[in-house]
């Protein structure tokens, strides 16, 4: 029988767990300025087509969800998300523990609607004591959803038009990227994806990683001093591109 309990109940791909074992001696610069990290991001840029991306390692959803949206956010603002996303439910209050609310949508089999997107920025806006409210910061959704639903290409491209209407950075959760961009059911790419959003984060304990998020910003477009953010939240950092300085698992 194959158990179910979650999408990582077992340990790291073997080809991984055997080039960590390859490279585990070697002596590197700490703090993300090895050479692994640097042939890791290349990798990235060039599987994205987002030659100025900036990236970012990090080791788990919670913490990078954390961190990015602080990052993003004045203190003033909050995050506008699905009454069933991970922020939402799932993440212990770690959003509202950094000081910013999370302003829920109703979901869509999970999915986040343009339409209600817009009317709260209407309804918002059009408040005369807006000054007294906090204030729609970006944009969060999760690929694929925790319902397991995916966002099309037109409902994705619809949300990040609105998005730049009214200056809301959007951001994609993905913790299981790897799975939507598999499905039959998807008709994004990578490169489509990263075009669409501001920021996104590509999960590795999902599909074979012992842990790891590469946080993608794909427009050169990483906030101010975002490592020594990632600092403040006890995130800095995680050695995920150690497994790849020579391209052998590839094929993982």
């Amino acid at each position: 029988m194959l158990p179910f309990e979650n999408d990582y109940n077992v340990g790291a791909h073997p080809k991984l767990l055997a080039r960590l074992t390859e490279t585990n001696l070697e002596a590197q610069t700490g703090y993300g300025l090895d050479a692994f990290c640097a042939a890791a991001k290349e990798k990235i840029k060039a599987a994205c087509d987002c030659p100025n991306a900036e990236i970012f390692f990090l080791t788990g959803g919670t913490q990078t969800n954390q961190v990015v949206i602080d990052a993003l956010l004045q203190s003033y603002e909050g995050v506008v998300g699905a009454k069933t996303s991970h922020i939402a439910l799932h993440e212990a209050g770690a959003i509202e523990f950094t000081g910013h609310k999370v302003l829920e949508l109703p979901s869509h089999d999970g999915k986040l609607c343009a339409s209600e997107l817009k009317a709260m920025m209407e309804t918002f806006f059009g408040d005369d004591s807006r000054e007294h409210m906090v204030c729609p910061g970006m944009v969060y959704l999760s690929f694929p959803t925790e319902l397991g639903t995916l966002y099309s290409k037109a409902e994705l491209t619809e949300l990040y038009s609105l998005c730049r209407e009214y200056s809301l950075p959007l951001f994609i959760d993905g913790a299981r990227l790897g799975y939507g961009l598999m499905s039959r059911q998807c008709d994004l790419t990578l490169p489509e994806l990263a075009q669409l959003c501001d920021v996104f984060y590509i999960g590795g304990t999902k599909v074979g990683a012992l842990c790891g998020k590469a946080v993608v910003f794909p427009k050169g477009n990483m906030p101010k001093s975002f490592l020594t953010r990632a600092k403040q939240h006890g995130a800095l950092r995680f050695d995920l591109s150690r497994i790849d300085s020579a391209n052998q698992h590839k094929n993982v």
